[in-house]
């Protein structure tokens, strides 16, 4: 054992008591934790008689964590022993390699002026490898001038193969240059120093000079290809000949310069890659978008759009055809350069048609766009053809024009038609206003019906602009016809207007062509009815789609008409209460009760006006047969209600009643010779004159209760005060009866029946002259 492990010896032979307190503590815990469990076991002395059991079994658990002890102690002194052992050899070999790492620096100190003799002997071979790549080049260097003019000439005079050719051997030249100078430079050296990079692109600048120049007239013979193919297609196979040589070069070179690491070894040569491929197809695009820049905004507006987008067309499907049949043979298969040409016609047409549509286009140009885009650009004619199938993805092509373009240009398109009818409309009613001044009858159509101009103007007028946006689509059309229906909403409340001032006018003046004012009142209504016939007609156009939205017909149209209509019949009802009133004044009266001849005098008047009222278009002519057959009744009624005529006698009541009868009879025969018929559900106008008379007649008078309430049921409408005036007529109705009948007024108030039109409404009571109240039984 050496000196050191007879140290560590001795070490271990310790005091415990001064250098391991920790045991001396330990002895003490363990020692009185003995002592505790003794006396906690043989507390008892029954516990006693076991104590050798105790005992022996404790000695065993000491033995055995001895033991335990002394293999881990043994187990830790074999570790540190191995340590040490690595720790020697560790010693040995680090002072080897210390000597070793000595006598190698002795060594480089001794070969220092060795490696200064090596660095000249590099830098001589250096000069020896470029003199050497020096004098193999000067044949060539020398002729590099020569080439490059006769290059030069042999690209202006489109020898264009040849001059690749030429120009492929001065790169290839100026490349092994490059290479053997940098091969020169030694294995350390992959770039030129500043200095000999320009000195070599000086000497070869004309090369870069002669790729410009060869570029120039290739591209030249591309974009002229269309036209060489029909004269002599040799320039254009040659160009691409040229291309594809360019195309495989970029691929030579990308491959040589790159390693199987991934890295690039060499630099690439100048100018590469140059992608004259793809410069190809943008040439040709170019090309096709030549054509498109020539289109003029001056030249193009109006009637020119059309003409240019028709010659846009023949020229597209010329030059598909030229490319199809000539020059698709003159190119490489995987070129496909018809449907190349294609695509690039498609996004030249789009950029084209997004210029045009910028511009302030009116109502045909924008048909013109509209019709070209969705119809002919499609058709056989263009897209559409057969041929082209094969060529043509219309997915890959997408539209001419985006979903939201189309809907803005419809929308502008509908814009515009609108001014359009809208001043349309404005000058056709301008034309209507000054054929009411005539001093002639209106016009009078196939039918016998007076009718204008207006309605057949306003009628072509939107049929024809649904009609021509139907051309489009039909949502142009009926977008179209729910403008024309609002125009005329509003044509039709210009026109009311007009009725209601002319009708202001002949008041004012009635001998003013107050010969042929109600004629243009009845052609007036016959044209509102024409209109309504045209409004249902549009409406009855009107794709399913809209009839989605627009279930039935809008109701500005026919509120307008129907509003227009019946200011018409007004006017024309005014004119024939106008007419009748001088017979009217006489009626009802003692002159009349004496002589009876002032109903066929109303006859006649009325006879005259049914004469015009066939004038008018059904439905309104019945309308207005019943709405005249009203007016005399109420008119009659309405003399009766004055009190011109007050029964003095029982014969003068009964002369009254008669006189009445004959008249209601009178009117009733003349209004069947006319073949007026009341509407079924109405009660007779004229049936309500001899109930009147036979009120009159009767003789007791008190009976009128009775008959007053056969009355109301007839007539619910009928008020106290027309039921006192008819009282006053009798002249012979005591107080008590007349309080009796209007207390039973008082009392009876009948619902209308359903389809009866009130009359007695229309029939005002003249108000009482007497200033005080009479004394009835009524007012007490």
């Amino acid at each position: 054992m050496s000196h050191g492990e007879e140290n560590g010896s001795n070490e271990d032979v310790l005091v415990p008591g001064e250098e391991w307190p920790e045991l001396e503590r330990a002895e003490c815990l363990a020692r009185g934790a003995a002592l505790k469990w003794a006396s906690g076991v043989f507390c008892r002395p029954e516990n006693l008689e076991r104590l050798g059991h105790y005992r022996k079994r404790e000695s065993q658990r000491t033995t055995s964590i001895n033991s335990r002890l002394k293999s881990v102690v043994q187990s830790y002194l074999e570790g540190v022993d191995w340590g040490l052992g690595q720790l020697r050899e560790a010693r040995t070999e680090l002072r080897e390699a210390s000597h070793s790492m000595h006598k190698a620096r002795l060594e480089c100190s001794q070969n220092a002026e060795a490696i200064v003799t090596l660095e000249m002997l590099r830098e001589i071979s250096t000069n020896h490898c470029q003199l050497l790549a020096a004098v193999s080049n000067l044949p060539r260097l020398y002729s590099v001038r020569n080439m490059v003019l006769e290059t030069e000439r042999l690209v202006e005079s489109r020898r264009l193969l040849e001059a690749h050719a030429r120009l492929m051997e001065l790169e290839r030249w100026q490349d092994e240059v490059l290479l053997q100078l940098r091969g020169c430079g030694g294995a350390s050296r992959t770039t030129l120093s500043p200095e000999d990079d320009k000195l070599v692109q000086n000497y070869f600048s004309g090369v870069g000079r002669l790729v410009e120049a060869l570029a120039k007239e290739l591209w030249a013979v591309v974009s002229s290809g269309l036209t060489l193919s029909l004269q002599n297609p040799t320039p254009f196979v040659s160009a691409v000949r040229i291309v594809e040589r360019e195309e495989a070069l970029d691929q030579i070179f990308l491959e040589e310069r790159r390693g199987v690491s991934g890295t690039h070894s060499r630099p690439m040569p100048p100018g590469r890659p140059r992608c004259w491929r793809e410069r190809f197809f943008k040439v040709l695009e170019e090309t096709v978008a030549a054509r498109f820049r020539s289109a003029s905004y001056l030249h193009t507006r109006g009637p020119g759009l059309a003409g240019h987008l028709s010659a846009l067309q023949h020229s597209i499907m010329s030059d598909l055809a030229t490319v199809r049949n000539l020059l698709e043979q003159c190119v490489p298969p995987h070129y496909q350069l018809t449907k190349a040409y294609l695509h690039a016609c498609h996004r030249c047409l789009q950029t084209h048609l997004s210029q045009i549509i910028g511009w302030e286009l009116q109502s045909g140009e924008i048909f013109a766009v509209l019709n070209w885009v969705l119809h002919i650009y499609n058709s056989s004619e263009m897209m559409g053809d057969p041929a082209l199938s094969a060529y043509l993805d219309q997915d890959e092509l997408g539209p001419l024009i985006s979903q939201e373009g189309l809907e803005q240009l419809q929308n502008k398109y509908v814009q515009s038609v609108r001014k359009s009818v809208s001043e349309w409309m404005q000058k056709a009613l301008e034309v209507e206003l000054t054929d009411w001044q005539r001093d002639q009858e209106p016009d009078i159509d196939h039918e016998g019906c007076y009718h204008t101009s207006l309605p057949t103007i306003i009628t072509q007028m939107l049929e024809e602009n649904a009609r021509v946006a139907l051309m489009i689509s039909e949502s142009l059309r009926d977008q179209t016809i729910q403008m024309g229906l609002y125009e005329m909403e509003n044509l039709l409340s210009r026109f009311r207007d007009a009725i209601v001032e002319f009708g202001k006018e002949h008041r004012k003046d009635p001998t003013a062509n107050s010969k042929f004012y109600l004629h243009y009142l009845l052609a007036c209504i016959s044209n509102c009815i024409i209109l309504k016939m045209s409004t249902e007609s549009l409406h009855q156009q009107v794709g399913s789609r809209a009839s989605v939205r627009f279930s039935r017909i809008p109701p500005g149209p026919l509120a307008a008409l129907d509003r227009a209509v019946k200011k018409a019949c007004r006017l024309v009802m005014d004119q024939l209460l106008l007419d009748l009133l001088p017979h009217l004044q006489e009626l009802l009266s003692r002159t009349w009760l004496a002589q009876g001849d002032v109903i066929p005098k109303v006859c006649i008047v009325l006879e005259h006006h049914y004469e015009l009222y066939s004038r008018v278009r059904s439905p309104c002519r019945q309308r207005l047969q019943e709405e005249s057959q009203r007016l005399t009744v109420v008119e009659y009624v309405r003399a009766l209600m004055q009190k011109k005529l007050i029964c003095r006698s029982e014969e003068e009541r009964q002369q009254l009643a008669q006189q009445m009868a004959q008249d209601a009879q009178q009117l009733r025969e003349h209004f069947q010779s006319m073949e007026v018929d009341s509407t079924v559900n109405e009660v007779n106008p004229t049936a309500l004159i001899p109930v009147l008379a036979d009120l009159i007649k009767l003789k007791d008078p008190g009976l009128l209760t009775l008959e007053v309430s056969g009355l109301i049921a007839k007539y619910p409408d009928i008020s106290e005060e027309h039921v006192s005036v008819l009282l006053d007529v009798r002249g012979d109705v005591p107080r008590d009866v007349r309080g009796t009948v209007l207390c039973l007024l008082e009392q009876s108030s009948p619902p209308l029946p359903p389809g009866y039109r009130p009359i007695f409404p229309d029939i005002l009571v003249p108000p009482s002259s007497m200033p005080f109240c009479l004394p009835t039984a009524k007012c007490a």
